[in-house]
């Protein structure tokens, strides 16, 4: 299968390369880079004011599957994605059961196989059943596949166990994902400790419950040598500890989701379940810092932290709902609007926090569009505006705070190994009405 998108601005952060060209794809790879290509294709794409970009690749997902699939599975969650523009999706593994061992990580790659279009790769667990009690067996899931570990959804608080981990981690060559935060000092906390978890009567957790977290895993990382990946960062005094870490240690990577850098906590209005999740969305001053961290580079990635849940899981209380939004189907068009759009990022900074940075954090050979480089591209129209409308997402979860929200930047097209995974609503027919009116003009000349 062959296809040619023509008349897009090819934006590769490997090379820097922005200029308007047309793309040859063939046999899944990219075959041809050049201003105009004249070669047949099976199929083309019109991408006209549209950017062809590296597929995007989130390190920061949860599926659900195996034991939640009435949340979501890896066959929506891939579904989803593609719509969002991912090629590939790094899967969290507090699943049930988890993922701790070479059999479950098989499983998921076989599934994943048989059920998603795009490249679903497994994070495997810190400690065995995330217990936190001893490692799980993290040298023979490398050897089935995984590309990190994490205990996300919580922190190793026991320090031996965690530095123990690590080193296995360090000496099979996987970057360790961190979920920062000290579940003690965290109580039964749901909103940011401020102004509004004091006006809505809700327990509130404070920013210390990151930052002492990030502190000590930067501290363990740096006596070990492991490559350490900071997850969802969401304060100011975050960014200013990597930001120090970083000038003397080497494999510090951090990432931070839409969802922290777009909201504060005054942006909830009422009791709203939507608007809960972990960690919380903070005071406007960390907002900035991290919309600073993004733009000068202390902050390397831009990931979405999807989590789904059911409507009754979200549609309760505050106190009671459980902590996560969704993100796959928003992420794109969230970074560009609040911060392409705004001048804190350039387009190629997009490219490299959503695809470039995060591909070379787990070691693959993506997040370019380069001549023999797996053809793995999304097709954005940056002019494109338009209202989030959570009843035409194809995730399982609804639960997001964007539902009605105007923004600015749309996926046209999704591409991965080659094939078309995604196309928007109408971007097809417009394609063949261009092609039909192109082949007007030529009969007329």
């Amino acid at each position: 299968m062959s296809i040619l998108i023509r008349n897009g601005i090819v934006i590769d952060p490997a090379s820097k390369r922005q200029e308007q060209a047309d793309v040859l794809i063939e046999d899944g790879i990219v075959k041809k880079i050049a201003p105009q290509i004249t070669q047949e294709a099976d199929k083309q794409i019109e991408a006209e004011g549209c950017y062809v970009m590296p597929g995007f690749v989130d390190l920061h997902v949860h599926l659900r599957e195996p034991g939640f699939e009435y949340k979501e599975t890896l066959e929506t969650g891939s579904c989803a994605a593609a719509h969002g523009g991912f090629t590939t999706i790094c899967a969290m593994p507090n699943t049930k059961p988890v993922i701790d061992n070479a059999d479950r990580v098989s499983f998921v790659y076989n599934k994943a196989n048989v059920v998603s279009d795009i490249n679903i790769l497994q994070i495997g667990a810190v400690t065995k059943g995330q217990a936190g009690e001893e490692p799980a067996d993290i040298e023979a899931m490398k050897k089935a596949g995984i590309v990190a570990i994490s205990e996300d959804g919580k922190s190793v608080s026991n320090t031996k166990v965690y530095v123990e981990a690590m080193k296995i981690a360090r000496d099979n060559g996987l970057p360790v994902f961190a979920h920062c935060e000290d579940r003690s000092l965290a109580g039964s906390g749901v909103l940011n400790a401020g102004k509004k978890a004091e006006e809505l009567g809700l327990e509130g957790i404070s920013n210390a419950v990151e930052d002492v977290i990030v502190g000590r895993d930067i501290i363990l990382a740096r006596e070990n040598g492991v490559q350490l990946h900071l997850c969802h960062c969401s304060t100011a005094l975050s960014v200013e500890l990597i930001q120090y870490a970083k000038k003397s240690m080497h494999g510090l990577t951090a990432e931070v989701c839409p969802h922290h850098f777009t909201l504060s906590e005054d942006d909830i209005t009422k009791e709203d379940a939507n608007y809960k999740m972990n960690p919380p969305l903070r005071a406007k001053e960390d907002v900035q810092a991290l919309k600073e961290g993004l733009k000068n580079d202390v902050i390397d990635v831009i990931a979405t932290d999807h989590a789904p849940h059911s409507f009754e899981e979200k549609n309760c209380s505050m106190k009671n709902a459980a902590f996560g939004i969704v993100g796959l189907e928003t992420a794109a068009a969230l970074t560009y609007t609040e911060l392409v759009d705004k001048e804190w990022l350039s387009i190629m900074q997009m490219a490299e926090k959503m695809s470039y940075n995060p591909a070379k954090i787990i070691g693959i050979d993506k997040g370019s569009v380069q001549e023999g480089k797996a053809a793995d591209l999304v097709i954005f129209d940056p002019e494109k505006e338009y209202e989030i409308d959570v009843s035409a997402f194809v995730s399982k979860g609804k639960n997001t705070p964007f539902g009605g929200r105007k923004v600015k930047g749309c996926v046209m097209a999704t591409i991965c190994g080659g094939q078309a995974v995604y196309s928007a609503p109408g971007f097809a027919e417009k394609n063949i009405k261009k092609m039909k009116d192109a082949r007007e003009q030529i009969k007329k000349v």
